[in-house]
């Protein structure tokens, strides 16, 4: 190699202390490719090796007054053959050692590392290499140092701390087959440099890892430790298979746990660490040990995939053979789970895996819910009458339609990954809502609807708006009050339970109230007669058409331009959502400008469910269009200027999982006379015969239609059944279930008052004691509030820094209490100390981050004082 700069300064220095002339012999021409950079002011250079020895003495010679180098890449010559004998007599020699330069350049101050550097010097030769370490290196490294630093620039390390060396390490055996008996590239490169031995004996001192005998060590036999001494301190006990790949020093095996914890958490490596440790787990049969265990003993652990399943697992039977007993222990361990490796996607990443054991505990949290709910309304309903009925739907009863579709919804991400961890509560969750849910619920809902007092009767409940009414007792005083342009969404089948859901969106963003309110549905509840009914009107008339086409104040209503047409009247305009959006904000704001009423239109949900081939994915769509109405509400309030929007639908929507079966279906008679529509949730017609399982009506009563001509009769199937099953039977509408005629009205309005602001739960630390005393310290934290809609939760990153520097391993704690106990609000973390030596009169600090931002929330000084405690 050439170390030009070193050597460059010490012949500078020689002819700077008067020497004209000075003869460097380079045996094996060391420095030859580096001759021609030389460049010292008045000073000529000779290269023996290009130009004959009497034509250099003439040359020197001739010109008394210069000054020379004369280099020659070989040996000196015996005097008696030296034709520059008399010039080299007269002149200064120079040698250049490449370990004393190398000692030099690099700033060491130990002159014992000279030969050291020599034994290193197939790695040091190439200028490259030895640049890559230089930027490390100080003043007083060991050769243990030196080596390390080597060690990391082989590797492609980012820095030189043998945990960056390990994760370059292990992300090559994962990348390169991921065979642990297998050797990467690395370490190939690490023997070309006599380096092999040295990476050994790093990973000695930092987890005390050798293998018993004269045994040589292995990746293999590092990673079964490293793995081995993680889950066993995590489950906080020795399993009795893994003893013999334990770290028995504390403090080698508390530097194992952090090491594991640092790169199951590093965005750059954490997908090797998935792999290798899938590896390890196959091989020493994770899963077999793990049979045995409870949940409450894998609280703590997150060193294997196979954790995750076998907790799932375990919560999953006591869900259900609880029969909806207290969830509390249940939810706590998944909200612990949740926050470690493997089911989190904000900390390990959006893979098909994480995600589906991410929705494994949302489905198992919904399941808790729904039997909790269940258990809670073990004797079924009953209601005094069809007010109260509705009244317990739209508090509380709708959320068993919610806790179903999160529970099923959950599931389609499991299923890909062909697991058959939730089939069995999946079958219980089924028969749970469409065997006792929905029939219970049609039982008692059916006992208020029907009869001579009945709501069928009607079709009013005191203090609950008509759908019909939409406009003059919601739109119209919105004006009143003062309103200078409304909004008005609808979106075709957003049910109730769906609206809960966006409001909790909603209200989690700065800028917007939204409140929840509850319609009585127009009957049939199906999209002509409910799109019509909410558009501003004085009379509403079926046309004695075919199609039974709906009027608005004798106008046709059916399509977007007739709505459009309508609403001109009234100083309004028509537009779909897509259409909307796509204007953007300066021509949506132009679009909207002209009008003081604003009608957006959005069709997902009953475009797909109402399919046989897309029912499937009415859960789907669900979720789609919360998330389409979220991002419209933003849109109108952000860049329309809108302050006040309603956000309703034309009717709800009942939806099972399971297929339906023939007793489900309520079959027409043959002949039956006057029938004019027959779908497969209602008939219209005028003169139909009365059906058992069928309601009957007319449209004048549940719709306001015009009396006579203008109104049609109708048969609606009780409870969930259906007339046919023809293009599909599981997603339905158009009777009168909660489910359908139950139609949300969310009210959002603008604001920027202090209570409108959103801001994130604050977390404190409990206690005084500032002291660490052993490697493993327990911390308690205190949510200083209870989460709600306007103060949400919060996910922290917490670990133990030297400044800036982790010497701790990282947990991640969500604060989501909604409790206003504050004893329920307690979360506390266990945190284990990297090795080393601390300072006891040194601050060090407990810092909390935002797992989102990674912005540091706080921090809190620590003393660290191990002398009372001989842990490592």
């Amino acid at each position: 190699m050439s170390s030009a700069p070193v050597f460059l300064a010490a012949l500078t220095r020689l002819f700077q202390e008067g020497h004209a002339l000075v003869f460097w012999n380079d045996a094996g021409g060391e420095f030859a490719t580096q001759i021609e950079g030389i460049d010292i002011e008045g000073v000529k250079v000779l290269r023996l090796d290009r130009t004959p020895a009497l034509q250099a003495k003439i040359w020197i010679e001739r010109e008394a007054g210069a000054r020379w180098l004369v280099y020659a890449p070989f040996d000196e010559p015996e005097p008696a053959q030296d034709w520059l004998l008399d010039a080299r007599l007269r002149s200064k020699p120079f040698s250049a050692d490449t370990a004393s330069i190398q000692l030099e350049e690099l700033g060491l101050t130990t002159r014992a590392l000279r030969d050291h550097l020599k034994d290193r010097s197939k790695y040091l030769r190439a200028r490259d290499r030895f640049d890559r370490i230089k930027r490390w290196v100080q003043p007083a490294d060991t050769a243990d140092d030196l080596d390390r630093k080597m060690i990391a620039a082989v590797a492609r390390a980012e820095t030189a701390d043998p945990s960056a060396i390990l994760l370059k390490v292990f992300a090559a055996v994962a990348a390169e087959g991921g065979d642990l008996g297998g050797r990467p590239k690395v370490l190939d490169e690490l023997v070309a440099f006599d380096l092999e031995p040295a990476f050994w004996s790093l990973v000695e001192r930092e987890f005390g890892y050798r293998e018993p005998g004269s045994d040589e060590p292995t990746l293999r036999g590092l990673l079964y430790r490293l793995f081995a001494t993680d889950f066993c301190n995590g489950i906080h006990s020795t399993a009795a298979s893994l003893a013999h790949f334990v770290i028995d020093a504390r403090a080698k095996a508390a530097q194992a746990s952090v090491f594991a914890s640092r790169w199951r958490t590093d965005m750059a490596n954490y997908a090797s660490y998935d792999v290798l440790s899938g590896l390890v787990a196959d091989e020493l049969k994770i899963a077999t040990l793990l049979a045995s265990m409870q949940a409450e003993e894998l609280a703590d652990a997150m060193t294997f995939e196979a954790i995750e399943k076998r907790v799932i697992g375990d919560l999953k039977a006591r869900i259900i053979g609880g029969s909806g007993a207290n969830m509390d222990s249940v939810r706590d361990l998944i909200a612990r789970r949740r926050d470690g490796h493997w089911a989190n996607p904000l900390l390990a990443g959006a893979n098909d895996a994480t995600r589906a054991l991410a929705a494994s505990y949302g489905a198992l949290a919904a399941a808790a819910g729904f039997f909790e709910l269940q258990a809670k309304h073990g004797q079924g309903f009953s209601f005094p009458n069809a007010a109260a009925a509705f009244q317990a739907y739209r508090t509380e009863l709708f959320r068993f339609d919610l806790l179903y579709r999160w529970f099923m919804r959950a599931t389609e991400a499991v299923e890909p990954m062909g697991w058959s961890l939730l089939h069995e509560l999946r079958d219980r969750m089924e028969d749970a809502y469409s065997g006792w849910f929905i029939g219970q619920l049609a039982s008692a809902w059916g006992a208020v609807v029907e009869g001579p007092a009945g709501l069928l009767s009607t079709w009013k409940l005191n203090d609950v708006v008509n759908q019909q009414h939409f406009y003059a007792q919601h739109v119209e005083p919105a004006f009143n009050g003062g309103a200078k342009r409304v909004f008005v969404v609808i979106s075709d089948a957003f049910r109730f339970e769906a609206a809960a859901e966006l409001v909790a969106d909603l209200n989690a963003r700065n800028r917007v109230k939204a409140r929840l309110d509850a319609m009585l549905g127009v009957l049939p509840s199906y999209t002509a007669l409910g799109m019509a009914s909410l558009l501003p009107h004085q009379r509403l008339a079926y046309k004695g058409n075919a199609s039974l086409d709906v009027t608005v104040d004798g106008k046709p209503s059916s399509t977007l331009e007739q709505r459009s047409a309508i609403l001109a009247g009234h100083g309004g305009v028509a537009i779909g959502r897509d259409d909307l959006m796509a204007k953007g904000k300066d021509k949506g704001r132009e679009f909207v400008r002209p009008h003081k009423l604003v009608y957006v239109y959005h069709d997902l949900i009953d475009m797909i469910g109402d399919k046989r081939g897309s029912e499937a994915k009415t859960f789907e769509a669900t979720a789609q269009a919360t998330k389409e109405l979220s991002e419209l509400v933003s849109f109108i309030v952000n860049n329309l200027n809108g302050s006040t929007i309603f956000v309703t639908a034309d009717h709800g929507f009942m939806y099972q999982e399971s297929a339906l079966d023939e007793a489900d279906r309520h079959t027409v008679e043959e002949g039956m006379p006057g029938v004019l529509k027959p779908k497969k949730r209602y008939i219209l017609g005028r003169g139909m015969w009365p059906m058992q399982n069928a309601w009957a009506g007319n449209t004048a009563t549940t719709a306001g239609t015009d009396e006579g001509a203008g109104s049609v009769d109708f048969l609606v199937p009780k409870g969930a059944g259906r007339f046919h099953f023809v293009g599909g039977a599981r997603f339905v509408h158009g009777s009168a279930m909660p489910q359908e005629v139950v139609v949300p009205v969310i009210v959002v309005k603008e604001s920027e008052t202090e209570k409108a602001r959103t801001k994130q739960v604050e977390v404190s630390l409990l206690g005084s004691s500032n002291k660490v005393v052993t490697n493993k310290q327990r911390f308690e934290f205190i949510q200083t509030e209870a989460v709600s809609e306007r103060v949400l939760p919060i996910t922290l990153l917490f670990t133990i820094r030297d400044g800036d520097k982790p010497i701790s391993d990282e947990l991640a704690i969500t604060f989501d209490s909604t409790s206003p106990m504050l004893d329920e609000r307690k979360r506390s973390a266990m945190l284990t100390l990297a090795a080393g030596t601390y300072d006891r009169a040194k601050d060090y600090f407990l810092v909390a981050r935002d797992a989102k931002t990674k912005a540091e929330a706080w921090r809190a000084s620590l003393r660290i004082d191990l002398a009372f405690s001989n842990d490592f």
